[in-house]
């Protein structure tokens, strides 16, 4: 009856241990949401469990000697575990890598990419000893492993000063040109989300088939505000062109009747 009672109390322990440190750094947490507070959380949390796991096993004679032998024989332990669990380490060293670094924060925007190939973009939400969950913008939350995580290309959109977009639209070759170009610089000063559009220029990009492409670059203060901002752009040009007589070419097909 005994043992069960000391089992029962350092499950107890254990549970609290970790409530306290959740807790504590819940604290720390409203004052500066880093991620390596994450990571070191889930850290502190293993390591707890650890010692009170040992703990416990001191407190059997059955166990004891099985500890002290397992605590004896450390360095083989070690190599044994590393062998058996290398990813499993590595996404923990990678953590500790990307923890002290800090390439990205808690609620920072982010693409992860490895080659050609885009893994995850979102928001990231957390981070713990193996994994970073990311929040993509569908809902859907990518829980990317931290070996991957630092081996791949980051693209922090947080650490961008001000963010710039291309916007282009094509105009008829019998259009004004010139005329064209104006409205189309003046829409982009008007809107309230856009930055230094005074400096900014039309320019002719390519012929085509229908026609010619004006581009230009569209400076906002962040992502979200360059989304919305060349969404607005976007469709106040195709009714401006069509107030001031702009063709905009498109492809019509027509059907005869025999």
């Amino acid at each position: 009856m005994s043992n069960i009672l000391k089992i029962v109390i350092f499950v107890v322990a254990e549970i609290l241990l970790n409530r306290l440190v959740g807790l504590i750094f819940l604290f720390m947490e409203k004052k500066h949401n880093s991620v390596h507070l994450r990571f070191t959380k889930s850290a502190v949390n293993v390591v707890v469990s650890v010692i009170l796991i040992y703990s416990l096993l001191q407190q059997f004679e059955v166990t004891r000697d099985i500890s002290k032998v397992l605590l004896q024989s450390g360095s083989l332990m070690v190599a044994i575990a590393t062998f058996a669990a290398q990813q499993a380490l590595g996404n923990v060293i990678s953590g500790i890598s990307l923890s002290v670094s800090r390439p990205y924060n808690v609620d920072e925007k982010i693409r992860v990419a490895q080659g050609s190939s885009i893994i995850a973009e979102g928001y990231v939400k957390d981070i713990t000893i193996r994994h970073t969950i990311i929040r993509q913008f569908n809902g859907e939350c990518c829980i990317v492993p931290n070996s991957v995580m630092d081996s791949a290309v980051i693209t922090n959109t947080n650490f961008i000063e001000n963010v710039g977009n291309f916007i282009e639209i094509e105009i008829a070759y019998d259009a004004d040109i010139a005329k064209a170009m104006e409205v189309m610089h003046k829409i982009c000063m008007e809107h309230e989300l856009t930055l230094n559009t005074e400096e900014n220029k039309v320019f002719i990009k390519a012929y085509t088939a229908n026609g010619l492409i004006l581009k230009t670059t569209i400076w906002t203060r962040n992502l979200d505000d360059s989304f919305q901002a060349c969404s607005d752009i976007r469709a106040v040009l195709v009714e401006r062109f069509r107030e001031e007589g702009i063709e905009i070419p498109y492809q019509t097909i027509t059907f005869q009747e025999k």
